[in-house]
């Protein structure tokens, strides 16, 4: 009976030591939970407030044909060099975020490869696209033939978009968009003449013959962009300062230090790539172009959107 009491009595100490490890085990990982999502959220809210700007923030999709250079101008626009070797892409969505005289601007780069061969895809990716970057070979005229049929769905689509938004309005719509003929290095394969260009685009087309290997015409190019699609002409790949992820942060959480000049002059132009970006969801892209929905009569059906 003795020994059975003493027995008990260390396992009810056991079991009471146990608990107590246990509390402090969950105490410190509540503390340092607490700590990780502060830190996480103070760090998502200074990359996300950008979004809740909607004048300050565009989307550029990328369209073309397969082997005419899209990657690598858009490697150039990152400062990331040129690289020889071709690596097919898939899609690529990208997002820099800037700092520019005291106002933040987000610049979403929509690299739609694949979708030439989904319709309904890339019809989506046009309605929901700001600015648009056209881009064929100059040793490849099938490539320019697409150029023309991809500029003629982006006006036909954006020329609808106004119509449904304003009943009435026949207006053409002046959709932002920048023509870049790539690979202007190999001019003794040329496929196609400037002369031929324009006269299949016509005289309301912005134009570039452009090499992303030597970087002729691309800062015009980003230029234009920027200009045609409302930004300031800092977002430009050599108009700014290229900074860290953090830095950035450091600049848009610390008002103060900004202002006084400690972290960086306000008149400093800055950029920098966001690691975690990618592309929203369909459902989202519907939603903003349908904008917000509203109450519906009684007895009234609800629209439907389809993408087959």
């Amino acid at each position: 009976m003795i020994i059975w009491a003493l027995h008990t009595t260390c396992l009810i100490k056991r079991n009471s030591f146990r608990l107590y490890l246990f509390s402090l085990v969950t105490e410190n990982r509540q503390k340092c939970l607490t700590r990780f999502f502060k830190s996480t959220s103070s760090t998502m809210c200074s990359s996300s407030c950008v979004l809740r700007c909607r004048k300050n923030c565009k989307r550029i999709v990328v369209l073309g044909a397969p082997r005419v250079g899209k990657t690598a101008i858009l490697r150039r626009y990152l400062r990331d060099g040129f690289v020889e070797e071709y690596s097919p892409t898939s899609e690529d969505f990208l997002r820099k975020l800037f700092c520019i005289r005291g106002e933040t601007y987000q610049i979403d780069i929509l690299d739609a490869s694949r979708e030439r061969d989904f319709p309904a895809k890339r019809r989506l990716s046009i309605l929901t696209g700001d600015i648009f970057l056209l881009v064929f070979s100059l040793d490849d005229k099938s490539s320019f033939e697409e150029v023309c049929n991809l500029r003629e769905e982006i006006l036909a689509a954006k020329s609808k978009l106004t119509k449904s938004s304003v009943p009435g309005h026949c207006a053409q719509p002046r959709v932002p968009l920048v023509v870049c003929a790539n690979k202007a290095d190999l001019d003794s394969q040329r496929g196609i003449s400037r002369a031929e260009v324009l006269k299949a685009l016509g005289g309301d087309c912005t134009y570039f013959e452009t090499s992303a290997k030597d970087s002729t015409n691309l800062d015009k190019v980003f230029e234009t962009l920027a200009k045609r699609g409302g930004l300031p002409t800092e977002t430009g790949p050599f108009q700014h300062r290229k900074v860290s992820l953090r830095s950035y942060q450091a600049m848009r959480t610390d008002r103060a230090a900004w202002k006084g000049g400690r972290v960086a002059r306000r008149d400093d132009p800055c950029g920098t790539l966001y690691p975690l970006a990618r592309r929203p969801s369909f459902t989202t892209d519907l939603r903003q172009i349908l904008g917000p929905r509203k109450g519906t009569k009684p007895g009234q059906g609800l629209e439907k959107c389809q993408i087959q």
